[in-house]
C-alpha cells in the first residue's frame, strides 16, 4: 500500500480562496430579473420616500423597553406582552428608570 502524498498530484492548478472579484463602478448591483435564484444589495433608503407618521409615546416606550430587555439578556417572552404594554403606560420617568437600570445590569 502506498502512503498518500499531496506532492504526487498530477494537477497543479492553484486557487486563491481569498481572491476578489473585480468591482464595477457602481456598488450596487442591478436588481435580479423574475426567475433569478441570485441574491443583491437592496438600494440605500430615499428620505423623500419616508412615511410621515410619529409613533405615539407609549408606543416609543414600548419598543424602548422591549429593547432594554433584549439588549440586557432577557428577550420578552410572548406572555410578557401584557406586561411590557401596561409599564408602557406610566410615565416616561418610570421607563427611563428602567433603562437606565436594564442599562446597568449588563
Amino acid at each position: 500500500m502506498t502512503p498518500w502524498n499531496n506532492e504526487n498530484l498530477s494537477s497543479g492548478a492553484y486557487a486563491d480562496p481569498y481572491a476578489a472579484p473585480e468591482l464595477s463602478d457602481s456598488p450596487w448591483p442591478t436588481p435580479v430579473h423574475v426567475g433569478d435564484d441570485l441574491d443583491y444589495f437592496l438600494p440605500p433608503p430615499n428620505p423623500a420616500e419616508r412615511l410621515s407618521r410619529v409613533l405615539a409615546p407609549r408606543d416609543e416606550r414600548r419598543l424602548a423597553l422591549n429593547v432594554a430587555l433584549t439588549a440586557a439578556g432577557i428577550p420578552p417572552m410572548p406572555g410578557d406582552r401584557a406586561v411590557i404594554d401596561q409599564l408602557s403606560a406610566l410615565p416616561a420617568d418610570v421607563n427611563t428608570v428602567l433603562q437606565r437600570w436594564l442599562h446597568h445590569a449588563l
